[in-house]
């Protein structure tokens, strides 16, 4: 046991460091966020004064081990009532937005000859909530650490321009309108924290309503892995059709954390959690989140950027887009007065 942690304690203070100072300099951006400053200093850092195979162990249980515990906590921040507070309407516009990204950032990446697995790892990153739902969905389809690092960066970017964009977007088609500049918000944006910094650019009605639609879209990250383990992953065969043998292999079930995420979520919904509980896990689930995001970023590698990043971009901003336009015809149709 000693020596295990003296394997993991370097490359674990590594992206602790990384982790404090992306928070500082997040300080100062807070439209940004550290999130991003977590990744962009990983993959500096990574490629430059930390590329030291020491430093290998260390990083992988903070950017593996971090993020499951960052997802489980983040149960305890969720209550499945929210959902009532949308209506119907709210919830159908999630679930539909939700298929919808799904299906196109699958097909999309497919068009751009991308892996199916690195296409699965957008669609749940893009159609959830960012980094956690790739961290959830890379072992339940068998991604490899590349994928899944450079998933996370362009979701992330893509995520940050998107933050920026949105007020404006809404500003234009609904003049701030509390339900459908939220469901544009909540509903399209990957990550909490983006969705608050961008609501905020409107007004404190619309933060409250996007960060609901955003929980809403939180709750189903379990349905998505659950969906997501039963797909054909091997390559030139049919995403739903399986053989026998590769529903044996499936069999080991959903990741453990995504079981502890959503008992943690029911006990919140029953009142068996106190406030000041639910506040600890808060800002614990950030605190571990932005260090795993750093390990994340160390663990990409700049030949693999260089090779995959400009087509990945084009990806990732061509279903921000899609997603945006997808979220303005269900909008219209859901929310018509």
């Amino acid at each position: 046991m000693g020596l295990k942690v003296k394997e993991i304690s370097t490359g674990f203070i590594a992206c602790l460091s990384l982790g404090l100072i992306s928070q500082a300099i997040g300080n100062f951006f807070p439209q940004v966020g550290a999130s991003l400053f977590a990744i962009l200093l990983g993959i500096i850092c990574g490629n430059t004064i930390l590329n030291q195979s020491h430093l290998s162990k260390g990083v992988r249980f903070s950017e593996s081990r971090l993020l499951e515990i960052s997802i489980a906590l983040t149960g305890l921040t969720l209550n499945m009532k929210d959902v009532l507070a949308v209506g119907w309407q709210g919830l159908g516009f999630i679930i539909l937005q939700m298929i919808g990204t799904v299906v196109l950032a699958y097909h999309l990446g497919s068009w751009l000859g991308f892996s199916k697995k690195f296409s699965l790892l957008m669609s749940a990153g893009n159609a959830v909530c960012g980094s956690s739902a790739i961290g959830t969905i890379s072992p339940v389809v068998e991604a490899d650490d590349k994928d899944k690092g450079i998933s996370i960066t362009i979701v992330n970017l893509t995520g940050t321009i998107l933050m920026v964009a949105l007020p404006l977007v809404t500003g234009y088609l609904y003049q701030h309108q509390v339900i459908p500049t939220s469901a544009m918000i909540g509903g399209v944006l990957q990550s909490v924290g983006q969705v608050i910094a961008s609501a905020k650019l409107v007004n404190e009605d619309v933060t409250q309503y996007a960060t609901i639609f955003k929980i809403i879209r939180i709750i189903f990250l379990v349905v998505v892995a659950i969906v997501f383990s039963k797909f054909n992953t091997r390559e030139g065969e049919p995403l739903l059709r399986r053989s026998r043998k590769q529903e044996q292999v499936k069999r080991v079930g959903i990741p453990r954390f995504i079981l502890a995420f959503f008992a943690c979520c029911l006990a919140v919904t029953l009142n068996l959690i106190p406030d000041e509980l639910s506040s600890i896990a808060k800002k614990t689930s950030n605190q571990f989140e932005i260090i795993a995001l750093a390990g994340i970023g160390m663990r990409v590698k700049f030949r693999d950027l260089i090779k995959e990043g400009p087509k990945a971009m084009l990806y990732g901003g061509s279903i921000g887009i899609g997603q945006v336009l997808l979220a303005i015809i269900l909008i219209f149709v859901l929310f018509r007065s």
